[in-house]
């Protein structure tokens, strides 16, 4: 589940910036100029500025990036050494609208390079990625800028600032101080060296993992072995493997984390444990693809980067400007939590063993058996079969008529089908947004089916960013790995996915409703653990008895799903929490663990620290491993989680906080949901969060709404309404 946040301004906010052209850059770039012929030359001329993909080649992206670096510190550099006094509009405003050419063909570039990757991309995301942290440096470093901006920021009460001019300002100078402003010449020295390797390294591994992840991929050569599976899953496997030229042979694609879906079906033990073991090493082979180094390499860094930036740990500088302000709130928020999952993973894992002997086995519960064991338990307790529902969730009309009919209820929203509109994919499915008076809001791409060059997960992004100043609206994207049934079969999909396409849909959601006229606080440039927080709370609505009843439809006969079914699953609705959230919760953990290190602690290796940070959790339950293994782990070394996965357990508590709300004032109304629009989705990072938070929901946010959806109990009635009180 991965988010790139909608970076509405390259300046300050990304790391997608450039200096000088670096040695290794492809052969022809010009960072100087860039020709007309170029598709990102001129602005596009597509409705609301989207990317003409018909006319980009993978080889035009390096040369429009330099350019558009070169282009940008040019600008900034006129900024900076203007003689006339600084003001808001010759200054902040003139940096927010800088960098137009970058800000296009980088947008453009990430969302690519992510989900349809090749060696000219990945090349260029390579040699690239030191220039870029070269280039954020020569602006946040700029002695001669960073004297303007600190002089109107002094006085910004005497301004006569908006509100969101006021933010603006304070998060540009906030900013360039995190970045290093306020450093020596001789510290920003260092500290562009620890930024340069830094940048290479996370490269480097986005790079290794993808490439570990299709060659982890489990080859089964008898069909046998994968009894359990239907007929559409062999299928697919059948596919994947001719794709790969193993003609005859079977292939399970591995997907980002620890379990793969297959592990609920397969009957066979052997091909289970076979397939756990393929998810669990592929990037320890000792191999080329290995990123245990890599990893290592990237903490020790960002640790020895905190301590120059006067921070003790990389945590500590990380969640400085997040919701919960620092790492003890976050680390006292997890430890609340743990205690209750902790006993419920243990009730669970005895319940899967008894199972286990109930059907003759002769073993003990291991991690390959979990799913599948859990899934038995979950028919037996609840008359519960997940490929019973599968049936009833065709892709097409969930999203049409469940994401899509949802906006629509509590948003006034609409949406129309685009085929005029290129697409980097054919797969690619584009939509018009429209507002309840016929205005157009914004575009949809959704790209939905798993690839081997595409990254595990499912995440959301923008092509275009939405601001006022430059006058430009969304288009957004959502991405997700399901399995694409093989030609002439329906395309199902389970539940779980069916709450991925809500969970990213909430993103879209926060991006759309993007209302600033300053493109660095606009839409989902917000802290993570705040970002986190739309797409949790949309997930709500999957399970709407009106929303439910409207997309879940049987794809054969058209017939709606029975209401025994459906509460089927909402009584099920809090089974295998313990599990589910417990590997959220320690991977959570292990991320803070990494990031708690200090410069002096060194280098670590990274699997006896693994081994000792998970032990310290209370949550090392051997048949539980966390959702990411640390050599695995993509959020947090290389896609701007770190130190912030416990962000997708903060939210969830806003979450059920929120929905809660709704359900003490009349559910999914146009006004509840007109109300949630104003005073959260369109709001961007124009407040801080918890009075933002606050101002909605009526107080802050209790961990005891939580523990409630998550079918848990607190161990005191005391403890279940404690608020957890962020800024």
């Amino acid at each position: 589940m991965r988010l790139f946040a909608a970076t509405a301004t390259i300046l300050l906010m990304s790391t997608t910036a450039i200096a000088q052209t670096p040695a290794s850059a492809p052969a022809g770039a010009n960072a100087a100029s860039l020709p007309a012929s170029n598709p990102f030359a001129a602005a596009s001329t597509l409705p609301l500025g989207a990317p003409p993909f018909d006319r980009i080649k993978s080889s035009d992206y390096a040369p429009a990036l330099l350019a558009g670096m070169a282009q940008q510190r040019a600008e900034v550099r006129a900024i900076a050494n203007a003689r006339s006094a600084p003001t808001f509009d010759n200054t902040i405003a003139a940096l927010e609208r800088s960098g137009r050419l970058l800000e296009r063909a980088s947008l453009a570039f990430e969302g690519v390079v992510g989900a349809n990757t090749d060696d000219v991309l990945q090349k260029t995301e390579a040699d690239l990625a030191p220039a870029f942290a070269a280039h954020q440096d020569a602006i946040n470093l700029d002695p001669a800028l960073f004297a303007r901006v600190r002089m109107l920021y002094d006085k910004r009460q005497s301004l006569g600032l908006t509100p969101e001019q006021l933010q603006v300002l304070t998060l540009t100078y906030q900013n360039m101080v995190r970045a290093g402003a306020l450093l020596s010449p001789a510290d920003k020295v260092t500290l562009s060296q620890y930024n340069a390797q830094l940048s290479t390294l996370e490269t480097a591994f986005q790079q290794k993992l993808l490439a570990a992840t299709k060659a982890g991929a489990l080859v089964v050569e008898d069909r046998a072995k994968l009894a359990g599976l239907s007929e559409a899953e062999i299928a697919a496997a059948a596919d994947a493997a001719k794709a790969r030229g193993l003609v005859g042979k079977y292939v399970l694609t591995l997907q980002n984390t620890t379990q793969q879906p297959e592990l609920a079906s397969l009957t066979d033990r052997a091909t289970r444990e076979a397939l756990f073991r393929a998810s669990w090493t592929r990037a320890e082979k000792g191999d080329a693809n290995d990123t245990r180094d890599t990893i290592a390499q990237i903490a020790l860094l960002r640790a020895q980067k905190a301590k120059l930036l006067g921070f003790p740990t990389w945590a500590d500088y990380v969640l400085q400007d997040q919701m919960a302000k620092n790492p003890q709130t976050a680390l006292a928020f997890m430890q609340r939590l743990g205690k209750p999952v902790a006993v419920e993973q243990h009730r669970e894992a005895a319940e899967l063993q008894a199972r286990i002997k109930a059907t003759g086995g002769d073993f003990e519960l291991k991690p390959w058996d979990w799913d599948f064991y859990s899934e038995q338990v979950r028919k037996a307790k609840y008359d519960l079969n997940q490929d019973e529902l599968k049936p009833y969730f065709e892709i097409n009309k969930v999203l049409t008529d469940g994401v899509f009919y949802a906006a629509h209820e509590l948003y006034g929203l609409t949406f129309k089908r685009r085929t005029d509109i290129p697409v980097y994919q054919p797969d690619v499915m584009v939509y018009e947004v429209d507002e309840a008076n016929g205005a157009m809001l914004g575009l949809m791409y959704f790209d939905y089916w798993k690839r081997d060059n595409k990254n595990g997960g499912a995440w959301m992004s923008n092509f275009v960013n939405q601001s006022e100043l430059i006058g430009t609206k969304p288009v957004i994207y959502n991405v997700a790995n399901f399995t694409k049934p093989a030609a002439g079969q329906p395309a199902l999909i389970s539940f779980d996915d069916v709450v991925t396409m809500f969970h990213e849909f909430g993103h879209a959601l926060h991006g759309l409703f993007a209302n600033q006229v300053y493109p660095s606080v606009s839409g989902t440039n917000t802290a993570r653990d705040f970002v986190e927080f739309p797409s949790q709370f949309n997930e709500h609505w999957a399970l709407d008895p009106k929303v439910l009843s409207h997309y879940a439809v049987n794809y054969k006969d058209g017939k709606p799903i029975p209401q025994a079914l459906v509460d089927k699953i909402k009584r099920a609705s809090t089974f295998n929490s313990g599990y589910s959230f417990g590997e959220a919760l320690a991977a959570a953990e292990l991320d803070m663990s990494w990031h708690s290190l200090t410069a002096a602690q060194g280098r670590q290796d990274a699997d006896a620290f693994e081994d000792k940070a998970l032990a310290a959790t209370g949550l090392d339950i051997a048949e539980v491993p966390p959702r990411y293994r640390s050599s695995y782990f993509l959020h947090i070394w290389s896609n701007g989680y770190s130190a912030g996965y416990y962000a997708y357990s903060w939210t969830k508590m806003l979450s059920a906080n929120a929905f809660n709300w709704f359900e003490r004032h009349g559910g999914m109304t146009r006004a509840n949901g007109q109300r949630f629009r104003d005073m959260i989705l369109s709001k961007g990072h124009t407040e801080d969060y918890a009075p933002m938070f606050r101002a909605f929901n009526g107080a802050d946010p209790q961990v005891g709404p939580l523990l409630k959806d998550l079918g848990l109990d607190a161990d005191t009635p005391e403890q279940a309404q404690t608020g957890t009180t962020a800024g």
